[in-house]
């Protein structure tokens, strides 16, 4: 028997050439504990047990609005393009992220989208003084290459706007080399790390310290931009958004009404001037 450092939702755990094996819960397929195991399973595991399956940006940017779900996952532990919850379907990308509506199960699902791009957005708790900009993208770098072991040049910037940090990390298909890591992989630790669920045997979540100096995170984002725009329709817009949207609408019928209102008074106005006009030539004419 052996311990899988890098995920505790496994089971029947044995070395085999001085590596250990184990089998991800929920799906039973077997997993190297030498690096970190794909979303999907990870999903996967998470949902045995669970009474609940739910849980400026560039253009296409998109959030993951479901949460956690009940996955399909290929033998390489990749998700399916086509995923369902009883008669619902919709396709997501390769971070397993909803890129459609939903459908019914006639839906077709040709091919798995290449998330290619993740942003994670995080805000950091009120302070005297901002942090040091040049200390906090060195800790975040060797965070993501060390603890997530995700190749340095996947790492496309890390910004501080006081009181924001913005990670992009960029990794297109060409990119990814065969048992290497996959962003979307670092972006589902990293997030579970940050708000103190980490998937880590050892338990401990990712401790933020920039010039030693423990630095609390108090909210973190994810967005998705993937190789192909996602399809997404106007009813599956924000309720939020769709109210602007109307409140707008509205606005511009009440101008146009009040517009043609205030033309039609006009109208009238020198109608009845030209009136009175008319019978006073006729008056001094007689």
């Amino acid at each position: 028997a052996c311990v899988c450092k890098k995920n505790k939702r496994v089971t029947n755990c044995r070395s085999e050439n001085n590596r250990c094996l184990c089998d991800a819960i929920g799906s039973g397929i077997t997993v190297d504990c030498d690096t970190l195991t794909s979303k999907c399973l990870l999903m996967k595991a998470e949902m045995v047990g669970s009474k609940s399956g739910r849980r400026e940006k560039p253009k296409d940017a998109f959030e993951d609005t479901d949460g956690l779900y009940d996955p399909e996952c290929e033998n390489s532990g990749a998700f399916k393009a086509k995923q369902c919850n009883g008669t619902t379907c919709w396709c997501v990308n390769t971070a397993g992220v909803r890129r459609t509506d939903k459908h019914d199960a006639d839906l077709k699902c040709n091919q798995l989208v290449r998330t290619m791009w993740i942003i994670i957005e995080m805000k950091h708790a009120e302070r005297n003084a901002p942090l040091n900009a040049e200390s906090l993208k060195k800790f975040f770098t060797d965070t993501i290459t060390s603890r997530y072991q995700l190749d340095g040049r996947y790492i496309a910037s890390v910004l501080y706007e006081n009181p924001y940090i913005t990670i992009d990390l960029k990794q297109n298909s060409s990119d990814k080399s065969f048992g290497g890591v996959d962003i979307a992989d670092v972006a589902y630790y990293f997030e579970k790390d940050v708000k103190g669920q980490s998937i880590f045997h050892s338990n401990a979540g990712l401790n933020v310290s920039i010039d030693n100096e423990e630095v609390k995170l108090e909210k973190t984002v994810v967005y998705y931009v993937d190789e192909i725009a996602p399809e997404f329709s106007m009813k599956s817009l924000a309720p939020g958004l769709i109210a602007v949207i109307v409140v707008v609408v509205i606005a511009i019928v009440a101008a146009i009404v009040v517009l043609v209102l205030t033309r039609r008074r006009k109208g009238k106005y020198v109608k009845a001037e030209v009136k009175e006009m008319n019978e006073m030539h006729r008056g001094l004419n007689a």
